[in-house]
């Protein structure tokens, strides 16, 4: 039977009136999840394999101080630029362990089981994701420490507060462990924050290791194809490093910017957590300078995850261009 154009039209409102669902009640086929895959990501330089593993995400109020040298209005317009919630700050953390093949090494450690009992595992979640990602704590061999800050050093231990990779030597730089060992350095410290960051960082490295500790320099590669950056300001020993296998390479920022559309977009603004503002700033713009003219991909620590990007100049300041996802590796 042919279907006219009047049969179509009286069809389609008898069916607009027709309430289908009033007998049907909806039902979810399955619960609805509250929480994320675990958070791992692998990609390779040259002949070694990175795995990034996320530590978390930590989301706080954007307070009037966050920067220094920017008023808050201005930041909040920053943040809503990036589509992001204009009264709050996400900061995310990114760890690596690098299989070189020879050794297996861990680069930073994130905020540490403390941090994950107490955020509610909003952070602390190095040792869950890495145990997803198929690594072993006790196969690492070396873990390599940029510098001193909490979200970098707190998961050297475990939740008993015993080395928490047991058969791993620990480095640090030579620079930051002459400071923060120092007790004319530490007696100094005035304020709320930076006492605290000499205390933690006695109670991880001192206590916590009993002095475990393998000091290393600037300029020379602290494990094969891991070449350690002076990029002090930060802390005054903050460390980057390039990691080079063949023909690949690609530069570990550690916290040479914190998160990219508000530090690196503004690379003059001044966050209230680098110890030398001024000094973090030129090293900022020195290292991204490099980057921007060598092409070279970088990873970084507070980075959207997985962090990896390369970065072009815009305008006055930068933009992190992030890395297409790659399935295979």
């Amino acid at each position: 039977m042919e279907l006219t154009r009047r049969h179509a039209l009286t069809g389609a409102a008898a069916l607009a009136a027709t309430p289908l669902l009033a007998q049907a009640p909806a039902h979810a086929a399955a619960p609805i999840a509250d929480k994320q895959a675990p958070s791992f990501y692998r990609y390779k330089v040259g002949d070694v394999q990175v795995t990034v593993i996320s530590d978390g995400v930590n989301t706080f109020a954007l307070g009037d101080s966050f920067v220094l040298n920017a008023k808050k209005e201005e930041v909040a317009a920053a943040l809503e630029k990036a589509y992001m919630p204009k009264d709050k700050v996400s900061i995310q953390f990114g760890p690596l362990v690098i299989n070189s093949g020879g050794k297996l090494i861990v680069l930073d450690t994130g905020n540490g089981p403390g941090a994950f009992a107490s955020s509610k595992g909003a952070v602390g979640q190095f040792a869950t994701n890495m145990a997803a990602a198929g690594i072993d704590p006790k196969a690492v061999d070396m873990v390599v420490i940029s510098h001193f800050h909490s979200d970098h050093i707190n998961g050297l231990l475990n939740a008993e507060g015993a080395p928490a990779f047991a058969n791993a030597e620990v480095l640090v730089p030579s620079v930051e462990w002459k400071y923060f060992m120092d007790d004319g350095e530490m007696a100094k410290q005035t304020g709320e924050r930076m006492p605290g960051v000499f205390k933690n960082a006695r109670r991880v490295l001192e206590a916590g290791l009993k002095k475990k500790v393998t000091p290393y320099e600037w300029g020379k590669e602290v494990a094969p194809g891991l070449l350690a950056v002076e990029t002090a300001g930060h802390t005054p020993g903050h460390t980057s490093y390039v990691l080079s296998s063949g023909a690949g390479k690609v530069f570990i920022q550690s916290d040479v910017t914190n998160i990219p559309y508000l530090f690196a977009a503004n690379p003059g603004w001044h966050a209230f957590f680098d110890q030398d503002p001024a000094m973090a700033e030129k090293a900022r713009r020195k290292t991204y300078d490099m980057v921007v003219a060598e092409k070279l991909q970088v990873q970084g620590f507070h980075y959207p995850f997985p962090g990896l990007g390369n970065v072009e100049k815009d305008g006055n300041g930068y933009r992190v261009v992030p890395s297409h996802w790659n399935p295979v590796i």
